[in-house]
């Protein structure tokens, strides 16, 4: 019985892990308050050579409509040659581009670094084999991992 219950368990973490990820979203979560995450997450990105487009701050945004938001920032960046060979795909990924990360923090002070999974923007456009995908997939890791390093 005790088998049956293990992999019960396991099916079901399984299922569920598919289903939060479906969405397209991948979240990572960082040690560091949401202003460091972003700053980590600006400079490495500047470091790996890409270009940053903008830096929006949401909560700043809130603040001036006189609302609150807990923070929540996004930075756009990406390159030609990463961004060129997805798009050579299926041109249609270009509204999807450049890149991009979210940095908030949730209800319970928890900050996150979340960003498009590029698989899930690939079948989004219908080119799920686009050689390109594995290695913004893997860039985009390795940037959200980075910045939420201890």
């Amino acid at each position: 019985m005790r088998i049956f219950h293990a992999v019960a368990a396991l099916v079901l973490t399984t299922t569920l892990g598919l289903a939060n990820a479906a969405d397209g979203l991948i979240a990572v979560k960082s040690p560091h308050g949401a202003k460091a995450t972003m700053d980590r997450l600006e400079a490495i990105v500047k470091q790996r050579g890409l270009n940053v487009f903008a830096r929006i701050d949401h909560a700043a945004g809130a603040t001036k409509v006189g609302k609150t938001l807990r923070p929540t920032e996004v930075l756009i960046f990406g390159n030609p040659q990463g961004g060129t060979p997805f798009m050579e795909c299926a041109q249609s990924v270009g509204i999807d581009l450049p890149l991009k990360a979210l940095v908030w923090e949730d209800a319970s002070a928890q900050v996150w670094v979340g960003y498009n999974d590029p698989a899930f923007l690939a079948q989004r456009h219908g080119v799920a084999q686009c050689p390109v995908v594995e290695n913004l997939r893997k860039a985009l890791e390795g940037i959200a991992s980075a910045a939420t390093a201890n």
